[in-house]
């Protein structure tokens, strides 16, 4: 008989005490692949791309991204990447033949979207997905998705619940940060707990990835099934934490400490006197306020009071306050504003729109938003868009001015001769002494030259403060731009392509 010396017999030992550990990971990652395979579907999604620096160039571009059966003829995926869409697809068991499919239903700001399939036969031995009612840290996650033709499958592990803005939108609400080996996510992937889904991947950096929780998905799908979901709503006013204990002695706040002091009051839906500056909240929802902003929540633990405009709650909704107001307690019924684009002079997102411009005689104008501001940054290599831009993404709309344009770039003329080294973006200010606010603003304002010449008043900055070109020679060197740099129209304005 062979003695083995000690170090082999104790190395073999522990690789047969191991091996049905390894049986027993593949068990499990096959059960849930088999579970998850007739309910994913991978979509092909081809759809239309802009240049924000030459806005008139059209291109395409394809992306693939996950979608999860959820009835008997619709599959549930992200609204990321749906824009200006031409063309989808969808795909059963990782491979073969593609089925033509098409929104139903989506919704940016919730960044969800239903999809469905007119061909029966897709349809067979697909089954719906159940989703969860409540999501805990405790849960073991599976992240699935098919990719090349078969199901990956990776475990996820909880980080920490945050509050923070939707990926597509401006609003605040719960969201996981789950750690993963799978890389590349944040296509709708579905995350799984044992058969039930716990939420969609939105995002991953690294191998940081954010998932979407099954309740919240839950509570829009349910109000859109109903015909009652109204959008989603936010808290218009800011706070800030009153854990110096002077603002408390400030305010001659009674007794313990809490709640947190309102710096800028609500302003949208005629709110003016419901949330005002000076304020202290301390309850909302029926939830306590501590002097961080936190509340005790019953699924998540301690959330940002944020949460509690979505916890539950749409647009339109109005939420119980309790405030203490010069000297006195104080609820007030705050109606819950819905979050729009538009609540800001620079808005974050366009969805499903080309990009407008106008050109005069090789001066290009384009309104100024957020996907500009980001193209901006790529185009030139730079961390962020200059300071001056980003100044204006908080401020909200007024009476007089309710977005902002911008001269974003110079095609060189004889026309524009002098200014074709203008190659900083100029927020316009008025032309031809109109205040200018878009790009229908502009368009008419160049319809009344001063004596001649197109006057152009730039806002505050380091370079250019006024242009003044011929009012007479800008059509023929518009129309001579047009031919050198071919470009097909003078203009893109929403609704008036050429005109």
């Amino acid at each position: 008989m062979i003695q083995l010396p000690l170090s082999m017999r104790l190395t073999l030992a522990l690789l047969i005490a191991l091996a049905p550990l390894g049986t027993m990971a593949r068990s499990t990652r096959d059960d849930a692949q088999s579970v998850m395979r007739p309910s994913l579907v991978e979509l092909e999604v081809a759809r239309k791309l802009f240049d924000y620096q030459t806005p008139w160039t059209r291109t395409s571009g394809n992306l693939r991204k996950s979608a999860l059966v959820v009835s008997a003829d619709q599959v549930l995926t992200t609204a990321d990447g749906l824009s200006n869409l031409t063309l989808m697809r969808a795909q059963r068991d990782g491979r073969g033949k593609y089925y033509e499919a098409s929104v139903v239903w989506v919704d940016y700001h919730a960044n969800l979207a239903l999809v469905k399939v007119e061909d029966s036969s897709f349809w067979k031995g697909l089954k719906p997905v159940e989703l969860l009612t409540k999501v805990s840290p405790s849960d073991e996650f599976q992240v699935h998705r098919w990719k090349g033709g078969n199901m990956e499958s990776r475990k996820a592990e909880f980080s920490q619940v945050v509050v923070r803005q939707s990926k597509l939108s401006l609003y605040d609400f719960a969201q996981f940060e789950l750690t993963t080996e799978m890389t590349a996510a944040g296509w709708g992937e579905p995350v799984m707990v044992g058969n039930k889904l716990a939420g969609l991947l939105t995002s991953q950096a690294r191998n940081t990835a954010t998932l979407m929780p099954a309740p919240f998905i839950r509570h829009v799908l349910d109000a859109h099934k109903k015909g009652s979901f109204a959008g989603m709503g936010f808290f218009d006013f800011t706070w800030q934490p009153t854990e110096n204990p002077a603002i408390h002695r400030r305010y001659e706040f009674p007794g313990e400490p809490r709640g947190v002091l309102v710096i800028d009051g609500a302003k949208l839906n005629g709110q003016t006197n419901v949330i005002q500056r000076g304020d202290i909240i301390v309850q909302v929802d029926g939830f306590d306020i501590d002097t961080q902003g936190n509340y005790l929540d019953p699924m998540f633990g301690r959330l940002l009071l944020e949460n509690l405009s979505t916890r539950q709650h749409f647009a339109g909704d109005q939420v119980p306050i309790k405030i203490w107001r010069h000297g006195k307690w104080a609820e007030v019924r705050f109606r819950l504003p819905k979050v729009d684009y538009g609540i800001r002079q620079v808005p974050e997102h366009q969805f499903d729109q080309e990009p407008e411009y106008l050109i005069l005689g090789g001066l290009v104008f384009q309104p100024l938003t957020g996907p500009y501001l980001r193209r901006w940054q790529d185009y030139y290599n730079e961390a962020t868009a200059p300071f001056r831009l980003n100044y204006y993404k908080n401020d909200a709309p007024t009476k007089d001015r309710s977005g902002l344009v911008v001269l974003s770039n110079v095609l060189p003329d004889p026309y524009n001769l002098g200014y074709q080294d203008q190659h900083s973006p100029l927020v316009v200010s008025q032309i031809n002494g109109r205040t200018v606010s878009n790009l229908k603003d502009l368009a008419e304002a160049l319809r009344q030259p001063k004596d001649g010449y197109h006057v152009i008043q730039y806002m505050k900055s380091d370079n250019i403060k006024r242009m003044v070109v011929d009012a007479e020679g800008a059509a023929a060197a518009t129309k001579r731009v047009l031919e050198r740099y071919g470009i097909e129209n003078d203009r893109f304005l929403a609704g008036t392509a050429g005109k």
